[in-house]
């Protein structure tokens, strides 16, 4: 699967610790941050998903890899990669990259579930686009 999507953000004060280090939590909302853009790249925001499929995206399972540290002003990019799609879940690979060095790695389970939260397998249409590289 292809489709890679890289989403650059700058380090604020608030992101980090007292010692000027990005707090390991901020990492989680980089990366939520990332998926978002990502699938707004593929044409559709959260509200459009639930408006055209009924759906939404929770997250299932998350594992963090810290290699390095981020830094107060630092220029960090998130690059987010399909991994696939199995029924209702969206497998994606997550990295934090700091002048091309890997700073964190994230592997994750989405699951695609409807209004009432029951885990709902991806439509044709949404597995095509969740497939396929941004702007196609």
């Amino acid at each position: 699967m292809n489709g890679a999507h890289r989403l650059a953000i700058r380090v604020y004060y608030e992101d980090t610790d007292a010692g000027g280090i990005v707090y390991h939590a901020n990492y989680l909302r980089f990366a939520e941050r990332a998926r978002t853009e990502w699938l707004r790249a593929r044409g559709f925001d959260h509200p459009a998903l639930l408006e055209r499929f009924g759906l939404l995206f929770t997250v299932r399972r998350c594992d963090a890899v810290f290699l390095a540290p981020a830094r107060l002003d630092d220029e960090i990019e998130i690059e987010t990669v399909p991994q696939g799609i199995e029924g209702a879940r969206i497998l994606l690979r997550q990295r934090v990259l700091e002048g091309g060095r890997e700073l964190v790695t994230l592997a994750l389970e989405l699951v695609l579930v409807n209004r009432a939260m029951r885990p709902v397998r991806a439509p044709p249409p949404l597995r095509a686009i969740l497939s396929a590289p941004a702007g196609s």
